[in-house]
This record gives C-alpha cells, sequence and structure tokens, in this order.
C-alpha cells in the first residue's frame, strides 16, 4: 500500500490558501503511508512527464486537519516518488487544527500568527569610523583580490 487511504473530495472546509502563502511554509518531510488523497484521478500523461512541475510549485502540499493528513496536491510528484522506491515525499503542511476557517481568511490568521517564512534579522549598523569594504574589485582588507581581471599586455 502507498498511501493511507485513497478518497474522492476533500473532507476539510475550503481554506482559500493562495500559492503565493504556500510557498511562505518551509517543506519538509512526509511518509506517503501516512497521506489520504484527496483525488481518485491520475493522469498517466502527467505522471510521465519530465516537466508536470516547471510552471508550480516543486513541493506539494499537505493539509492536516482533525489529525489527518490529506495528500491536497502533488499526487503525480508522490506516485512518481513511490515508483522510484521512495516512501517519503517533501511537501508543504497547512495545519487547519491550528487555523479555523470558519473564523475568516487562513491567510489573514497565518499572518496574524507570525507563522510566516523566517526572516533574518537586520544586520546592525557599522559604529562610525569603523572599516568597511571597498565596492569595487581589488584588494580587500586581507589583501585577497577578488573578481576577475583582464591581463595587462
Amino acid at each position: 500500500m502507498i498511501f493511507k487511504r485513497v478518497q474522492d473530495g476533500k473532507p476539510y472546509p475550503d481554506h482559500d490558501v493562495s500559492g503565493r502563502t504556500w510557498a511562505t511554509i518551509p517543506p519538509r518531510q512526509f511518509r506517503l503511508d501516512e497521506l489520504s488523497t484527496t483525488t481518485t484521478v491520475l493522469a498517466l500523461d502527467r505522471l510521465l512527464s519530465e516537466d508536470s512541475t516547471f510552471y508550480g510549485d516543486l513541493f506539494a502540499h499537505v493539509v492536516r486537519w482533525r489529525g489527518e493528513l490529506y495528500l491536497e496536491d502533488g499526487l503525480h510528484r508522490a506516485v512518481r516518488s513511490a515508483l522510484r522506491n521512495r516512501n517519503v515525499i517533501h511537501a508543504r503542511m497547512l495545519d487547519l487544527d491550528t487555523f479555523d476557517p470558519a473564523a475568516g481568511p487562513v491567510e489573514q490568521q497565518m499572518r496574524e500568527a507570525d507563522t510566516g517564512p523566517v526572516v533574518r534579522p537586520p544586520r546592525p549598523a557599522a559604529p562610525p569610523g569603523a572599516e568597511t569594504r571597498p565596492a569595487a574589485p581589488g584588494p580587500d582588507s586581507r589583501g585577497i583580490r577578488r573578481g576577475w581581471r583582464t591581463p595587462n599586455w
């Protein structure tokens, strides 16, 4: 058995999360036998296509609802992975156990909960009089030349 369950349709409420918001969720690994699919249709031409994810997200989309994991998008990637004898898939997970679609837009709840992408804090400003690296290629503060230069013939 590849998947935990194969079913037709989504048992969870519609979340209306955009592709841009999905892209902010970091991917992680999921075992295929823990996932329930939400579709029963598998198109053979999409399964065998090399560029089937060229215009979409590289990672599958998984939704957690009432403790169950549902493979919302990425069935073809998951089957391709299983055909290559891999039992895991990299996917992004939206946890509807944490966010309630009945309480308003899930994207807004995600922004308010600050579960977006990890952002590096800004670098502290250099103190006055501190030495800075030159912008042009040439020897830096350690005497190392950076960049490529044409020879002087």
